[in-house]
């Protein structure tokens, strides 16, 4: 399976999953994705590091456009990522991110679930 461990971090996820660790241990637990997401995008333009959140992407099908679908986060053009606040992550979830790493060409991905005690434990690197 393409997920890989935490601790195989390169600087660039590593420097993501630090902010979301900050945001994490000041709110905890039990908030909505989206509060989440507005905190994170500020926690990463704190750090200098350029964020987009819900980015547009059109999908494609045999030459035709069909819609497009948004993406949590972008992080400096490279990094997706997918942020849940739900009771467990499921295969699903690491599906979907599989799935927008291949429509956009990128290869890298973090699924992160702030709906955990220690955000560690709801974190997910994704690759193609």
């Amino acid at each position: 399976m393409p997920t890989q461990n935490v601790a195989d971090e390169d600087p660039l996820t590593r420097e993501i999953i630090g902010a979301a660790i900050e945001v994490h241990r000041f709110f905890g637990p039990g908030l909505l994705e989206s509060i989440y997401e507005k905190a994170l995008i500020h926690e990463l333009q704190l750090r200098r590091l350029p964020a987009v959140s819900q980015q547009a992407v059109p999908v494609q099908y045999k030459g035709k456009t069909l819609e497009d679908f948004r993406l949590d986060l972008l992080v400096a053009g490279e990094v997706i990522v997918e942020l849940k606040a739900v009771d467990s992550l499921l295969p699903i979830h690491i599906a979907q991110l599989l799935t927008y790493l291949k429509l956009t060409g990128l290869k890298r991905g973090l699924l992160i679930n702030f709906k955990v005690e220690r955000l560690v434990d709801g974190i997910k690197r994704v690759s193609l």
